[in-house]
């Protein structure tokens, strides 16, 4: 009872300080500021993107076709492009949660993340992006992406990124999701490792053939994750590179179908043991009218996960399966998803410092409503199958 008490009092406040935010918010993101255009244009709901606006990224976040000089400081120097007004965004998250058998299982995350990006145009066909987190639950995290799009180069359908980027972006973007839960076999950290599949440094390649439907990644990693230089100056602790290539096949404009391999090593920071890893695994994208369906199957392999010799061949299985429906399409005001993730891992049970708990299996129903076009209120309820647990989550998420 109390815990239905508690609940009711947190539903009443949002919906109370709902009331002014839909009269009070008039801001718009750095991209809609930038190009005089709605953030419908490229998402619905932001931060996930439409057609238009995936190739608008892809394009280095620049619209060629509204590039115009006026709105560079040129110097008379046709080889600089200096933007006129430099762009800048922020969005600001802020949560509500109910989280049932968990030591503090009401807690007021306000807010929860606080992002200040920047994106745009370099030169010509050069574009920038990054984003620096100024506060992610109470404290500074510092930058996360941070890169420079190199697009169609020498005439060509090839683009490079060079910089700080998520090594599951060609799979599914976690930074675009509509729901509070993640994809957890992305974020997975195996045993002792310091590899997984989220922020690194490196360079990625994209191709992409029209005429077919194909798409292909590769990409060069430091495979230690985003972690801060040593006293050497040094971003990565070994003389090991990782790297990854994935295939993505258009079939018929009906569905997308692809294919990702992954293969690294790292060494502990006194160079005596080492382990080998691998991920592969493919990955399924079809929209039928207002549903779009994605789904990622992942086979993670570590030789010598806790570094000691004592766990040999583990294997990690991820699966992820998120539904998104979009009733009105494009102009809909509220969407709904439903989100499953599960792992299972040869490492459960093994109850050591600094080892996550890696069984996991929930299922999560979040709605989403726009308020404005750029900021919109979340409810999500998140089913906990392994250890029959309840979350749920109100939030507000703006970007301006």
């Amino acid at each position: 009872m109390k815990h239905r008490k508690h609940l009711l009092f947190f539903i009443i406040i949002i919906l109370i300080s709902m009331d002014g935010i839909f009269h009070s918010v008039q801001a718009i993101p750095a991209f809609a500021r930038r190009y005089r255009i709605s953030c419908s244009t490229c998402h619905a709901p932001f931060p996930k993107l439409k057609e238009y606006g995936e190739e608008f990224a892809g394009n280095g976040m620049i619209l060629i076709e509204e590039e115009q000089e006026r709105d560079y400081v040129t110097a008379g120097d046709d080889m600089l492009w200096l933007n006129r007004e430099f762009p800048v965004g922020v969005r600001f998250d802020a949560y509500t949660l109910y989280d049932e058998d968990t030591d503090v299982d009401k807690d007021l995350q306000i807010p929860w993340g606080l992002k200040l990006l920047s994106g745009g145009t370099l030169y010509k066909n050069i574009g920038y992006y990054f984003y620096f987190y100024m506060s992610e639950r109470g404290e500074v995290a510092g930058i996360e992406d941070a890169y420079i799009h190199f697009n169609n180069l020498f005439g060509s359908e090839l683009d490079i990124m060079v910089g700080q980027f998520q090594t599951s972006d060609p799979l599914m973007k976690r930074e675009l999701r509509l729901t509070f839960e993640d994809y957890h076999i992305y974020k997975k950290k195996i045993g002792l490792s310091r590899t997984n599949l989220t922020y690194d440094r490196g360079i990625m390649l994209v191709y992409g053939i029209e005429k077919t439907g194909t798409e292909m990644v590769g990409l060069m990693v430091n495979g230690n994750g985003k972690r801060e230089a040593d006293e050497n100056d040094k971003f990565d602790d070994d003389n090991n590179k990782n790297f990854g290539i994935r295939i993505n096949q258009s079939v018929g404009g009906l569905f997308s179908v692809g294919g990702f391999y992954y293969i690294g090593k790292e060494n502990t920071l006194s160079g005596t043991e080492q382990n080998k890893l691998t991920y592969w695994g493919p990955d399924l994208n079809t929209s039928i009218g207002p549903f779009e369906i994605t789904a990622q199957y992942l086979v993670r392999k570590d030789t010598n996960p806790l570094f000691d010799g004592t766990v040999e061949d583990c294997e990690t299985k991820g699966i992820v399966v998120e539904l998104v429906i979009s009733p009105q399409r494009d102009r809909s005001r509220v969407f709904l998803a439903c989100l499953y993730n599960q792992i299972d891992s040869d490492l459960d049970g093994y109850l050591l410092p600094n080892v996550e708990q890696l069984k996991y299996k929930t299922l999560t129903y979040s709605g989403t409503v726009l308020i404005a076009r750029n900021l919109k209120f979340i409810i999500e309820y998140t089913r906990d199958l392994e250890w029959t647990r309840n979350r749920l989550v109100f939030g507000l998420v703006g970007g301006f």
